[in-house]
């Protein structure tokens, strides 16, 4: 697939971007099965595109035999019906092998994650994702966090740059952002993509929708489609009453539970996940399971989160 398709099939989705969890099985290795399962429910339950083996998919913990069985299961279970972005990260080398990886397993796409540990000059990061871009023929996302934070003038040129279609923001900094937006509508104007991509998304769109940002991730249709669904029903269409419903019953409640311990943000939405009858197993190492208490009041909060949908029909 060439870049223009692929930004066009995600500038309007017709759903959530869904990320999947990996699943793994009693004894630690990943479950191809259960993932197909999982990539095909969130598919039939209305996802626009699937990113699999990103954050959520706990992408730092496969090992690269891994990783490509895993696109390649995504990619099989998908049918052609979405896309299917794949992610890449660690140095340039390494992310550079992810990303051929990606390409033989079938991906329509890259989020680059940021590069390992180090933390580096703009020239060296628009370096290492112009080496990641031209690497393979699939279209780049390129994650903004943490050790990966763009001047906009380094937004400018990665924009500019054959094969980068996008920037997802997980740093959360509004003001950053809209110079970003501004300086590449004026300086490189064009179909670039933004995401948000903070840590359960929807807390933060209707900020981030005020500077013309619609996309988002959706860790929460991992576990709960329905609500996930409803609520970007109503970004579309205006209906902010429920939206803030949602926020209000839901989501700030999932966040705040989330902000109980390192790691939830994977660890959460797993348990989330195997609570909705899909046993995708535990996280890996360095990540935690939940505490038992955590995930008995994590089944309350979605509990609550179906009630409002319920209250609405």
């Amino acid at each position: 697939m060439t870049p223009a398709p692929l930004a066009a099939r995600l500038g309007v989705p017709s759903g959530p971007l869904f990320f999947p969890v990996t699943p793994y099985g009693p004894d630690g290795s990943v479950d191809l099965d259960v993932l197909r399962a999982h990539v095909r429910r969130g598919v039939e339950a209305g996802a626009a595109a699937v990113f699999a083996c990103c954050g959520t998919g706990e992408f730092h913990a496969l090992t690269p035999e891994e990783f490509a069985a895993c696109v390649r299961a995504a990619v099989e279970a998908v049918e052609g019906r979405v896309p299917v972005v794949a992610g890449a990260g660690y140095g340039t080398a390494l992310a550079v092998r992810y990303a051929r990886l990606a390409q033989e397993a079938g991906a329509d796409g890259l989020l680059a994650m940021p590069p390992y540990l180090v933390i580096a000059g703009q020239e060296g990061l628009l370096r290492h994702y112009r080496e990641l871009a031209a690497a393979t023929d699939l279209p780049v996302v390129v994650y903004q966090r943490d050790n990966a934070v763009f001047t906009p003038e380094t937004v400018v040129a990665l924009a500019r740059t054959e094969g980068i279609i996008g920037l997802k923001d997980g740093l959360g900094d509004l003001d950053l952002m809209q110079r970003v937006v501004s300086a590449v509508r004026t300086e490189a104007p064009g179909d670039f993509l933004y995401f948000n991509g903070l840590p359960t998304a929807e807390q933060t769109q209707l900020a981030y929708r005020a500077l013309g940002i619609t996309l988002y991730s959706s860790a929460v249709f991992c576990f709960a489609p329905e609500i996930a669904l409803a609520f970007h029903r109503a970004l579309n269409s205006g209906d902010d009453a429920l939206a803030n419903r949602l926020l209000d019953g839901f989501y700030r409640p999932f966040v705040e539970l989330r902000a109980q311990g390192r790691g939830y943000a994977v660890s959460l939405v797993k348990a989330g996940v195997r609570l909705r009858g899909l046993d995708v197993g535990e996280v890996r190492p360095p990540l935690h399971e939940p505490a038992e208490d955590h995930v008995k009041q994590l089944a309350q909060v979605i509990e609550r989160g179906y009630a409002l949908l319920e209250e609405e029909r």
